[in-house]
């Protein structure tokens, strides 16, 4: 472990929050650093980091802030998490950084903060990277040191699809647990208004845009349905199905007491017109989103809230995660907090998508297929991943596959949908069995 953390210690900084693009390689002797974390993380991989920097000639220092007993997931987790009425540095979410560490940080004259897991990075007068590392396998896995080049490449060559091949075009997305919708790539949302919505979404990459995001326009077309079985955190529910027309939610079929959770935040919010959406309620789909590293592997402990749930996973190359509501941290999230109306937004998994844009010209360009990234069987991408030596397969292929009866291993997919955590807990023990 003491190896990897080296790694990212020697790894360029872009203040990026996706796993394989953070990196603390700025550090040079007589920097100040703060490693802020809760009392979730394992504690060895907080000490081999800071280890690590120690020995680049920093001088670090540790928090831990208490965010209470670990404890099983619960099904209502996500929407507990999420879901705000007050402003989000008064009662900060599950992944995003604390302000109060980061006013810490900035008074005490760090020179880098290493604290936070997810959303957009805020803008600071220091270096301000993410550590994302929970659990020791997180780090031994090795996807956080995946060839940075390489990484780009498959980032761009699947980028370069949606970006020059999509204005214009239709986009089906589909998956073998129940999704089936599709949307227009209208040509207004390239304008380059939306963050990460640019011709080189450097700070996107790994998590890639598949839907324009917010602000939604008026001619918004999405229309069919996204089902699965699991969200960043939480157990696993019951399968759902959101019925989506127009872009926005209209419906939400099962779910059990996730979809129960999020039926009533629907309800709530029905009436109130968000400054990014062109029509009343809260629900819109916006986030599509793209994993791209194929060493990603489901966390330990899956069951476990210290895991950190699902979220982990959403990573791995050719996986999409879904989301719904306004988009963290902009606009229409500082208005609603104004006004103490809800927001956030709720995600729904699809661990094997069919991704497929049809230009104007009628020419189906593949994105996904099944769950597996077709960037990574480009030839750029392949040649390049051979230059590090030996059988580019060690580079490309995914390292974990999720195990889903009737799709991936023998079983009755009905039976798994109706109670899908016992035979993922199940799975989880058996991979770190193995």
């Amino acid at each position: 472990m003491s190896e990897v953390a080296s790694v990212l210690a020697g790894l360029p900084e872009d203040r990026a929050p996706q796993v394989g693009f953070i990196g603390y390689g700025d550090t040079v002797a007589g920097d100040r650093v703060l490693i802020a974390v809760d009392n979730h993380y394992d504690q060895t991989v907080v000490d081999a980091m800071a280890t690590a920097l120690r020995d680049k000639g920093a001088t670090v220092d540790i928090m831990t802030t208490d965010s209470g007993p670990d404890r099983e997931a619960d099904y209502r987790d996500e929407v507990e998490a999420v879901i705000r009425d007050t402003h989000w540095t008064e009662k900060p979410r599950r992944w995003e950084g604390l302000p109060s560490v980061e006013d810490f940080a900035g008074k005490a004259g760090y020179d880098l903060l290493l604290h936070g897991r997810g959303g957009p990075t805020p803008p600071t007068d220091y270096r301000y990277e993410q550590f994302p590392w929970l659990k020791e396998e997180h780090l031994l896995q090795g996807a956080g040191g995946f060839p940075r080049d390489l990484h780009r490449l498959i980032n761009m060559t699947t980028w370069d699809k949606i970006w020059h091949k999509g204005p214009g075009s239709v986009v089906r997305l589909t998956d073998p647990e129940g999704t089936d919708i599709s949307f227009t790539l209208h040509e207004e949302y390239f304008d380059g208004s939306r963050r990460n919505f640019t011709e080189k979404p450097t700070r996107a990459f790994g998590h890639l845009h598949g839907h324009p995001p917010t602000p939604i326009l008026d001619k918004e077309d999405a229309t069919g349905v996204i089902a699965g079985t699991t969200s960043h955190i939480g157990r696993p529910f019951p399968r759902i199905k959101v019925h989506i027309e127009g872009g926005r939610i209209e419906a939400i079929e099962g779910g059990g007491p996730y979809g129960d959770a999020w039926r009533e935040v629907l309800e709530e919010t029905k009436n109130v017109h968000y400054p990014s959406f062109p029509r009343p309620g809260l629900f819109w789909l916006w986030e599509v989103a793209i994993g791209t590293n194929p060493w990603t592997v489901r966390s330990p402990n899956i069951n476990m809230v210290s895991s950190g749930g699902f979220e982990w996973e959403r990573r791995r190359a050719g996986v999409i995660h879904c989301g719904m509501g306004t988009r963290w941290r902009a606009g229409e999230e500082a208005w609603a907090a104004k006004n103490n109306v809800k927001y956030g937004h709720l995600h729904v998994h699809l661990l094997f998508p069919t991704y497929e844009i049809t230009t104007r010209e009628g020419n189906v360009i593949p994105v996904i297929q099944n769950g597996h990234l077709n960037a990574l069987d480009d030839p750029a991408v392949v040649d390049l991943a051979r230059g590090y030596g030996g059988d580019p397969d060690v580079f490309l292929k995914e390292r974990w596959i999720p195990a889903v009866p009737g799709i991936t291993v023998p079983g009755s997919y009905d039976d798994f949908a109706r109670d899908p955590a016992p035979f993922i807990y199940d799975d989880n023990r058996k991979l770190y069995v193995a």
